[in-house]
């Protein structure tokens, strides 16, 4: 050894410097403990300080932050390695860091060390979470901006962690350390898999990532799962932020704690906020979709999945970020101003939400620490093959933890009012999409994924506990059983569920001509076979505008009136059909372009085309009408709010019902539903009622405001002691061509929403939420007074005792769809015969009514 190596041996030994195998793991990144190493150190002669400042000049400590109190460190290691002996006990330091400033000078910091810090998590939050049940798990995992008081001053900066179990090392680089990647190791928190550190000077805007040591040697940089805001794609770092938005919806959440949400008006306007007007942020959008609202009437908004994606094209459909709404529209705040916005008017908000399954960006949550850390390992249960995505491991306890907080975190730090789970027919059987030998039985060798099935019963049980008011929506597309029923009678525990099997039934039969509709008249009766084997919401969604299917004005038959009519139908007829309602963005006024995300809504058609603009004053009309009818909703899952007047009337295609529900004082309340489907008016056609009197009509869907050729009843029938349908009196109605009609006992009746026959008065139009610069090409004054205000006196609460009320807990479970009904094929040589308007009536009917089943997979 010669004189300068045993110079630098008795220096380093002086400075009390780690062995080299310890000083390897440090600056290799593979000490599970570098607060072991690094930090301040109790020593017989005081206080042995190591610092990892790469790059740095010196090291001064500075004891009690003070400058004449400064203990030079020494230089241990070329790459950043200082230690040193300083007096006394260490106590509130901070450290005089030396840089060359690159033009032959030097420039200092004053900094806090990160590794004199106690951990930022507990021994119960380090159990909760290898019990999977930190059902607050946002508190302790991720970036947290802290402040810490000392002698010195207050510290600020941010506290890191995250759970990568099968990682021999973690980092966290990112804007506060040049993304240099080496200089900040991470603490291993026991066998909780936690890795944690808190790092001064770090605050609000910076991005980070976590650069992890997989046990096949391999670093990987990885965004936070549990990131609270991210970069705008296609940019992937994590961002810290702070919560900071004031709540002005407090009269909201004290109400919807005490709502039932399958007894109440539910409307749902589902919308994609990239495409409904482009260019616009959160609170821009806010503001544009309330005046909208207050137009249209609907009670709800749901949101296409908001959780940050990387790829627009996936519609949000695969999630990167779970705990961070996309930034293309602002921050997590602006999020909640849009929230708190539409809730301060009275809307409430569904977000989608998808737990099924993740995108394989090396960047994100696949092999997260090197191995299959969230999906499932066996990729007969982890892969997903119709989306090239990988499923959750749902039998991981730390996996499930992670799922059951995040529907709550939406919940309550974005006062969420309710989640639509997405795709869950493809978590509930381990054969979904899957051939024979492609995929792993149950233990009792069965096909369904009964990891899953816990799962989705503690969330739902988790959710409805902690969140009384709030719905979950199962988008669930088979016959299993007990989707909406309760979790203590063996239900997954969800409020709603979609009834696809009505929508693929009344979409098939509404788009055929009506000559040939007589023969799959059962399509539109079968589903009141199955309406009360769960809570249902009837979709008309946005699956059902993509990929070739159209949309649902191309999916009617005919000329351009006759389209319009078949869809004024059709939201007549769902509007009335027991379940609660839900159309997608363009639908409410009858928008022909199939739609794409990547484009704006055909705006301009509201006031420009007269039909287009009258189905939308007809859904303003339905979903005001809607809410002041307590029978359409009061009764929504139970038997007794339903009864068919006739069902039977195949060969003119004619369905009526009634509707029963009660009203806020317990008093009986009832609405007559006629729909004649048929393409030409009926004359003299006698319905049962169930008494006599004056009936009102407070919805015609043909009438010239909507459009419509006027044919009605001038807006009241007379009910006759006159037996018919099995009813004890009836009326006789004039039935408009491809028209629906609401009927209501006088004394209970609201506005008359139907125009005299032969009237031809013009078309209201609305505001359209695009401003007319907005639209290239287009007539720029599209924004006209609407000609109808929401009246907030039609909210009428629910009904106190007569109604059936599960609750959340106890909600009627059962299959995601009805079985497919089978249809009568059309009579060979039937041909549509060419609709003839003449007048305000129209004979024959149109088109030649090709059908689209519009079968569709999970997004």
């Amino acid at each position: 050894m010669t004189s300068e190596e045993t110079r630098a041996t008795r220096s380093e030994t002086d400075a009390h410097a780690p062995d080299p195998a310890t000083t390897d793991r440090i600056l290799g990144g593979a000490h599970h403990d570098p607060h072991s190493v690094l930090g301040a150190h109790p020593h017989v002669d005081g206080t042995v300080v190591r610092v990892l400042r790469p790059h740095a000049v010196s090291v001064a400590v500075l004891l009690n932050g003070d400058r004449a109190q400064a203990s030079e460190l020494t230089k241990v290691h070329d790459a950043g390695l200082f230690s040193g002996l300083v007096p006394g006990s260490g106590g509130d330091y901070r450290l005089l860091v030396t840089y060359g400033d690159g033009a032959g000078g030097t420039t200092e910091q004053t900094v806090d060390d990160p590794y004199r810090w106690l951990p930022t998590l507990g021994d119960m939050d380090l159990h909760l979470i290898g019990e999977g049940r930190h059902e607050r798990l946002w508190d302790v995992l991720g970036a947290h901006v802290r402040d810490y008081d000392t002698p010195s001053g207050t510290v600020a900066g941010t506290s890191f962690a995250v759970w990568a179990p099968n990682a021999r090392g973690v980092r966290v680089t990112g804007d506060f350390d040049g993304w240099a990647g080496w200089a900040l190791p991470m603490r291993s928190l026991g066998g909780s898999g936690v890795w944690e550190l808190f790092v001064p000077g770090v605050g609000v805007g910076d991005r980070y990532k976590f650069r992890i040591l997989g046990p096949d040697g391999r670093w990987r940089d990885k965004a936070d799962p549990m990131a609270f805001a991210t970069e705008i794609p296609p940019q992937t770092a994590s961002v810290v932020t702070r919560d900071v938005h004031e709540w002005g919806d407090d009269e909201w959440m004290a109400d919807r704690a005490r709502r039932r949400p399958h007894a109440e008006p539910m409307s749902v306007y589902e919308m994609h906020l990239g495409s409904w007007v482009p260019g616009l942020d959160y609170r821009e959008i806010a503001e544009r979709l309330v005046a909208y609202l207050d137009t249209t009437g609907f009670t709800h908004v749901e949101l296409l999945p908001v959780a940050e994606h990387p790829f627009g094209g996936s519609w949000g459909y695969q999630v990167t970020s779970y705990f961070a709404p996309t930034s293309r529209f602002g921050t997590p705040d602006d999020f909640r101003y849009f929230v708190d916005r539409l809730h301060r008017a009275g809307y409430g908000v569904i977000v989608d939400w998808v737990p099924a399954h993740f995108p394989r960006d090396e960047w994100a949550l696949a092999r997260f620490d090197g191995t299959a850390c969230y999906e499932h390992a066996d990729p007969r249960r982890g892969e997903q093959p119709d989306w090239g995505t990988l499923v959750f491991d749902f039998g991981r306890n730390e996996v499930r933890n992670f799922l059951v907080a995040n529907a709550l975190y939406w919940l309550e730090s974005f006062h969420i009012d309710g989640l639509r789970v997405d795709a869950v027919a493809s978590m509930l059987y381990l054969d979904y999409s899957r051939a024979d030998g492609q995929w792993l039985p149950n233990v009792h060798g069965g096909r369904e994924n009964l990891d899953a099935v816990a799962f989705l019963q503690e969330m739902n049980a988790t959710v409805y506990r902690e969140h009384p008011g709030v719905v979950t929506i199962a988008e669930e597309s088979t016959a299993w059983p007990g989707v909406t029923r309760p979790t203590y009678m063996g239900g997954l525990g969800f409020g709603l569920k979609w009834n696809m099997g009505w929508m693929h039934d009344t979409l098939d039969y509404t788009g055929r001509d009506p000559i040939h509709r007589s023969y799959h008249h059962n399509q539109m009766t079968f589903s009141l076979m199955y309406a009360f084997s769960e809570n249902y919401v009837l979709p008309i969604s946005h699956d059902e505008v993509v990929h070739g299917k159209g949309s649902l004005w191309t999916r009617m038959p005919g000329d351009d009136w006759n389209r319009a009519a078949g869809v004024r139908a059709l939201l007549a007829y769902m509007w009335a059909h027991p379940g609660k309602q839900l159309l997608f963005m363009g639908g409410e006024f009858g928008q022909p372009r199939e739609w794409s995300e990547q484009r704006s809504l055909d705006w301009h058609l509201q006031s420009d085309d007269p039909l287009h603009g009258g189905i939308t004053t007809l859904v303003g009309d339905l979903n005001r009408t809607y809410r002041a009818q307590s029978a359409l909703w009061s009764r929504d899952t139970t038997p007794d709010g339903f009864a068919w007047i006739d069902a039977n009337d195949a060969q003119g295609n004619v369905f009526s019902f009634l509707r029963h529900g009660v009203d806020a004082e317990g008093r009986a309340t009832v609405l007559a539903c006629v729909a004649n489907f048929s393409g030409a008016p009926r004359e003299d056609y006698r319905v049962g009622l169930p008494f006599a009197g004056n009936w009102t009509e407070v919805v015609n869907t043909d009438a010239s405001a909507y459009g419509g050729s006027g044919v009605g009843n001038l807006g009241r029938v007379a009910g006759e002691q006159v037996m018919w349908h099995g009813q004890p009196a009836s009326a006789v109605l004039r039935l408009p061509p491809s028209g629906v009609l609401w009927l209501v006992p006088e004394e209970t009746g609201g506005p008359v929403l139907s125009a005299p026959a032969q009237e031809t008065a013009p078309v209201a139009t609305v505001p359209s939420p695009l401003p007319p610069a907005a639209v290239p090409d287009e007539p720029e004054d599209t924004d006209v007074e609407a000609p109808v205000t929401p009246d907030d006196d039609l909210r009428v609460p629910a009904a106190p005792v007569d109604v059936v009320d599960p609750g959340p807990d106890d909600t009627e479970d059962g299959p995601d769809t009805a079985p497919v009904s089978t249809s009568v094929a059309p009579a060979p040589g039937t041909v549509g015969a060419r609709a003839v308007r003449t007048g305000s009536f129209v004979n024959g009917s149109s088109g030649t009514g090709a059908s689209d089943t519009g079968t569709t997979a999970d997004d």
